[in-house]
């Protein structure tokens, strides 16, 4: 394991259980957590309700090595779920780690991508509670993050209502031009690269939004106009979005110019932000949040989002069974 080659150095040689004891080495626990790494299972201390949620990160779909540290794509595999937990207006508390390589895999890479998941768990003030290894043809990340609503309701998708405001907090279309400028084999502007490597999460922004009263809230994952699209079928609303309240940065404007495509269009559709999105009551949008549209009934269509008023004619966002699909 040491850089100087006097230890086992892929995972093969290393072996399931010491890899395991490495990356739970010292790992803080929060007064919430009674039991962590080590038995069976976790043991968390929760008051109310428990937010669950998973995602599962796959080399060559979600992230490639020759783009990302490994350090790097441990932070994003956190963010990614706790940014759901964060979408209920629930308070994350802790995060179950699946973690799956092919037996050659180096163990200084391994035990870099585990710095990257604690990194992230406590910038997101969640505990690692544990998880398991297997061997497997490519690297696979499986988290479930967990979190308590504080005896709060959820806020959930299908309560938007007519009258609302919408309303983001955190950045959009930043991590589509970092992969727009990655796929084309550059790694500038390096603001973008970096938020698509690593997801700029606004935590803590979800219960904010929730006791402040939010209606409904989506995190972005597949793309505003895509995610805002499950918000409108499940509430039966017409959510607009006015581009003239969106915000188009310095670098978004760059990569823009330089590949020309619309900044706009990776605002609109870009996906992998994972910004938090929300609908409120007039007059109840939190500090921390911009507003960026509005909530209508259903037109005669039915539910759905327009931009400007109008329907969206381009692909919304992404989807994974899409023929030709590719993050």
């Amino acid at each position: 394991m040491s850089p100087g080659g006097t230890g086992p150095t892929t995972l093969a040689q290393l072996g399931e259980f010491a890899l395991i004891a490495e990356m739970v080495r010292d790992l803080p626990a929060a007064d919430d957590v009674l039991v962590g790494p080590g038995d069976d299972g976790a043991v968390l201390a929760v008051g109310g309700s428990v937010v669950v949620s998973t995602d599962v990160l796959v080399e060559g779909v979600h992230f490639r090595r020759d783009w990302s540290g490994p350090g790097e794509i441990g932070r994003k595999a956190v963010a990614v779920n706790v940014a759901d937990v964060e979408a209920m207006g629930a308070r994350p508390q802790g995060v179950v780690v699946g973690f799956s390589a092919p037996g050659d895999t180096e163990v200084r890479w391994t035990l870099d991508l585990a710095t990257g998941l604690r990194s992230e768990c406590a910038t997101a003030g969640v505990s690692l509670l544990g998880g398991d290894t297997t061997r497997g043809q490519q690297v696979t990340l499986s988290v479930t993050a967990l979190g308590t609503l504080d005896g709060r309701d959820p806020v959930r998708r299908d309560g938007a209502r007519p009258g609302d405001v919408l309303a983001v907090a955190g950045r959009l279309g930043w991590a589509a031009a970092g992969l727009l400028v990655l796929t084309r084999g550059f790694r500038s502007p390096r603001a973008v690269v970096d938020v698509q490597r690593v997801p700029d999460v606004p935590y803590g922004q979800g219960a904010v939004a929730a006791r402040a009263g939010a209606t409904s809230m989506v995190d972005v994952s597949d793309g505003l106009l895509a995610d805002l699209g499950h918000v409108a079928r499940a509430s039966g609303v017409t959510i607009d979005v006015e581009t003239s309240l969106l915000e188009i940065g310095e670098p978004l404007q760059t990569v823009g110019s330089a590949t020309r495509v619309d900044p706009l269009l990776l605002v609109l559709t870009g996906g992998e932000d994972h910004a938090l999105v929300a609908t409120f009551p007039v007059g109840r949008v939190p500090a921390g949040w911009t507003t960026i549209g509005a909530v209508d009934d259903a037109g005669p269509d039915g539910a759905g989002v327009l931009v400007d008023g109008s329907p969206f004619a381009g692909v919304p966002g992404f989807d994974h069974f899409r023929p030709g699909a590719r993050r």
